[in-house]
């Protein structure tokens, strides 16, 4: 052994090179600093350190100093040349392994978001990356006013909050299509909450949404939709709640579910207000500020910026052409789900 625990194989030719290199001051061949340079891709890839196999190779320089008049400059000049030549062949396999482990990375990311592969063959997969499939997990995404890249200073600042409060929780933190996400165990809900705060504190404007726990392999890409859906929810509905919960808007989903259904009731209760001066939008715009404050009409006054008589008289108004009372309870339920409907789909921008 070369010392330090470093086989001899990774010094092979070391003392040769030394010798003749500092007997006559020449610099090390082309072929002499390309076989140092293998050698130290060799040992990177074997695993062992940097700073050990430098040490083996100073350890390796004391035992074999020439015994002759030879200059101490010109046995330091080849040292120091096959010892950089070796650092630069560890140095470019552990580039290399790092480019190749984010590959994986990103392959097994990609393959765990969209369900696209074997569920047998991703849980195994998932090991190597701290996670076990077979138990229930939840994902939260972050989306801020611009995207996020691995590596940027954003996902960096969260990750190192994550890891600090709770180390190894078999936690994966990535970015996705420009978001930030974080898959945690499904039972431990403190994670994700942490998460939320720390996503929120380092950008500016974010929304989070956290999915529902799912279990299985196939749980990950479930809470992952949910958590989509709600963001999308939240920006057709302009929800501006920093974090948002797949559980509290199972009603949404399920308002849309019959799409045909949902238009008719639009068009039904709604449609009429095409009729009114400046069109439908501003109507609709106060029966949602309306209903937001829960009906309380100096609230909805006070977030559309309008007197209370104005907004009695756009309520009276809404009930003239409609034939429903806003402030009716009979009446209020099928116009409030008008509303929402009338906002995911988009309507009246859009026909149908």
């Amino acid at each position: 052994m070369a010392g330090q625990g470093i086989p001899d194989e990774y010094l092979d030719g070391y003392a040769r090179i030394l010798a003749d290199a500092s007997a006559t001051g020449r610099r090390l061949t082309r072929d002499e600093l390309d076989s140092r340079r293998v050698l130290g891709e060799r040992a990177a890839e074997a695993g062992h350190g940097l700073r050990a196999l430098v040490g083996a190779h100073l350890a390796a320089t004391r035992a074999h100093w020439p015994h002759s008049t030879t200059p101490a400059d010109g046995v330091l000049a080849a040292a120091a040349q096959a010892i950089d030549a070796f650092a630069e062949g560890y140095e470019r396999a552990q580039r290399l392994a790092v480019r190749q482990e984010e590959a994986a990375r990103r392959e097994f990311i990609d393959d765990l978001l969209y369900g696209r592969s074997d569920l047998g063959l991703l849980a195994e997969r998932a090991e190597r990356f701290g996670l076990r499939l077979s138990y229930e997990h939840a994902v939260a995404v972050a989306q801020g006013t611009s995207a996020y890249d691995e590596g940027d200073a954003v996902p960096r600042e969260v990750e190192r909050a994550l890891i600090g409060r709770f180390g190894d929780r078999s936690i994966l933190l990535t970015t996705k299509d420009g978001r930030l996400v974080c898959i945690a165990p499904g039972d431990q809900d403190e994670v994700l909450a942490f998460f939320a705060k720390q996503a929120y504190a380092a950008a500016d404007g974010a929304q989070i949404a956290i999915g529902r726990p799912q279990p299985g392999p196939g749980g990950v890409v479930q809470s992952y939709e949910e958590a989509l859906n709600a963001l999308d929810l939240a920006e057709r509905l302009e929800l501006d709640a920093p974090v948002l919960r797949a559980a509290d808007l199972l009603v949404y989903p399920v308002l849309t579910r019959d799409r045909q259904a949902m238009a008719d009731l639009v068009l039904n209760a709604l449609g009429p207000l095409q009729n009114a001066r400046g069109g439908a939008q501003p109507l609709i715009d106060t029966l949602s500020a309306y209903f937001d404050a829960g009906c309380v009409a100096a609230e909805a006054a006070r977030r559309l910026s309008l007197s209370v008589r104005a907004l009695t008289y756009r309520l009276e108004r809404i009930h003239t052409l409609t034939g429903a009372d806003p402030g009716d309870p009979v009446h209020r339920y099928t116009l409030q789900t008008a509303v929402i409907g009338a906002r995911l789909l988009d309507w009246p921008a859009t026909e149908f």
